[in-house]
This record gives C-alpha cells, structure tokens and sequence, in this order.
C-alpha cells in the first residue's frame, strides 16, 4: 500500500508531533498506522466541530463508522461540517475523507480487521463523551465556569483513556507484531498490557495539561470520587485559594501517568533491539511525555493555566540524543530511568 502524497501532507499538517514517529517507522507498518491514524483524526474532527448541535456530530459519527466497517456504501459529504472548521487542515481532513477511506481497500484483510477494530474503539470513545458532555450545549454553559460536569469515578477515567488511546497501543502492538516480528519470544500478555497502558499514559498526560482548558469548556476529567475525598469541587479547582488541596491530587495523577510511561519504556525495550526504527518511533513519545509530566509536575496552579508544553527545541534535543544512544544499549536504557514508584505492574491510582 502507498499513501498518496496528498494525504501524506495531510498527516504532516494535522499533526507535526506524530508525523515524526510516523516518518521513522519502518515501510511495512507505516502505511496501515498513518491510515489508522488519519481516520482517527477524521473522527476526532467530527467530535470537536462544537458550532454543531450533538445530534448531527453523533450521525456524522455513525455514517463514517459505517463505511469504516464496511456496513454501508453511501458517499459521505461532509462539506457543512468542513466549512465550520477553523484550521485549514481540518477542513482538508474532511473534504478528503472519501479518499482515506477508499485506501482501506489497498489493507490485507488481517491489517483492515485491526484497522476496523481500534477505529470502532475510538469512535465509540468520542461517542460516549459526547453524550457525556452533550448536555453543555443544551444548557448553554460556556467557558465562563457556569457548568462543569466530571466523571464520576475512577473507572470511567480509565475506560475513558482505553478508548481513546489505549486500544491504540493495542492496535500498534498487534499490527507490529504480526508485520516486524512475528516469531520474536517474548511475553505475549504483558507485551499488550504494556502497549495498552503506553497509549493510556500518553492520553493521561494529555488530559492533566488539558485541565484548565477542558475546565473553561465545562469538561473535568479528574473524576467526583476523588474530587469529593480531597473536598474540592470543578468550579474551584484551581483556585490559588485550594492550592495545597489540588497540588496533591493532580499529582498523584502526575504518578500515574509516569507509571503508565514507565511501563511504555518497559514496552520500547522488549522490542527486538534490532528494530531499531520501530525503538525510536515508541522512545519519542515516552521521553516526551515525561518530559511534560516534569514541567506540569513543577508549576504552581497559576502557571498550569498557561498550558505548558515541551519547547521544540527540547524535542530536538529529544530526537537526537536518542539517534545518538540507538545503537549502544547502556547508552539508549539510561534515555529515561524512572523513579522506583513510576514501575509498577498496574499503574492503579486508588
């Protein structure tokens, strides 16, 4: 399978963070990831296109899965929900999504199920939080705080994040697997396990940057159970007034995220350390993510509203210090050296 050199672009535009990973990953899995990851983004789009009511986002959703799933063969137009897209990109995106899904045809039929199943994940990920939240846009919350809803407990926060990214780490171990190395020993359930809780640590990571953007929207991910035990609440959450109650808790999520990480770093080192292409493409994110856990680990609540992120200048230091240690395995294994409290078998936050 090649990708036209139009959706390439594509994929560049709609994301410059996994473009790199997607760019060094070796040429026999590439193709079906960026495809994956293209239709994902298409749904996400879809999802986030809040100038429309819930319903019609819902539909959108459905129809695209439809097709995905190959239940259904109506050309999809979506040039109304293209036209209330603020980036270029995202336009672009959906304009052409009649020509990412005509790729799936070019898949294998064992590399089109894995593709159906992890987009299915996904979508129904997006789905459950737009029924979630959809209540928002009935009320007319915005971001002045007048509404916030949360989740209620632990649980869903973690079904929430196997959803939308841990079932991706189960995809890229599954479709990596059967192309690079399918007579490789190893431990088979904790090779996924690791995968799984790779994606859901990236996804945590994403989430407690997000905070006061999500918390401005109406949306708290950190769920009521804790909220409740720590006697905070959505509204007030990160008030300077309830700093030394927030700090603790938010983190205990820092921990859990880092666990979640340091177990993706368990997964990049059992791959075959001949696959080196594939070790960089799982490095990155890991030592990205811990990257920003360290500077959302050391900010007080007002400079956690400013949205923290890692410089592109610390990504290319990123990117080259592991080029450099790639080929030397003390070298690349002192890259990230968790804390003895980041590795754990389950990365439970109680």
């Amino acid at each position: 399978m090649q990708m036209p050199k139009q959706l390439t672009d594509l994929l560049k535009a709609t994301s410059r963070s996994f473009y790199l990973t997607l760019r060094v990953l070796p040429a026999a899995v590439r193709p079906q990831i960026g495809l994956a990851y293209l239709l994902a983004r298409t749904t996400d789009t879809i999802a986030d296109t809040e100038i429309l009511p819930v319903a019609q986002r819902l539909e959108a959703l459905q129809k695209l899965r439809e097709r995905i799933l190959g239940q259904n063969s109506a050309l999809l137009n979506f040039g109304a929900l293209a036209q209330s897209q603020g980036l270029p990109a995202e336009k672009l995106l959906l304009e052409k999504t009649e020509e990412s899904l005509a790729l799936l045809q070019t898949l294998s039929a064992a590399d089109l199920k894995l593709v159906r199943e992890v987009l299915t994940t996904i979508t129904s990920g997006q789905e459950m939080d737009l029924r979630r939240f959809g209540q928002l846009a009935k009320s007319g919350a915005s971001a002045t705080g007048q509404q916030i809803i949360a989740l209620e407990t632990a649980a869903e926060l973690d079904d929430y994040t196997y959803r939308v990214a841990g079932c991706v780490g189960e995809f890229w171990t599954k479709i990596c697997r059967a192309q690079l190395f399918p007579n490789a020993r190893l431990d088979e359930k904790q090779f996924i396990t690791d995968g799984i809780r790779f994606g859901k640590g990236l996804q945590l990571v994403n989430i407690l940057r997000d905070l006061p953007a999500d918390l401005k929207n109406g949306r708290c991910y950190l769920p009521t159970q804790r909220l409740d035990e720590a006697k905070l609440f959505p509204e007030t959450l990160l008030s300077p007034a309830n700093a030394q109650k927030f700090l603790p808790l938010f983190h205990e999520y820092l921990d859990k995220a880092e666990s979640h990480l340091a177990a993706g770093w368990r997964y990049t080192n059992t791959l075959p350390f001949g696959e080196f292409r594939l070790r960089l493409a799982c490095a990155w994110p890991v030592l990205l993510g811990i990257k920003t856990i360290e500077k959302l680990r050391a900010a007080s609540v007002t400079e956690l509203q400013q949205r923290l992120k890692v410089s592109r200048g610390e990504v290319r230091g990123i990117i080259f210090r592991s080029l450099l240690a790639s080929p030397f395995p003390m070298a690349w294994r002192k890259l990230y050296l968790p804390d003895a409290k980041a590795v754990d078998s389950s990365g439970n936050l109680a």
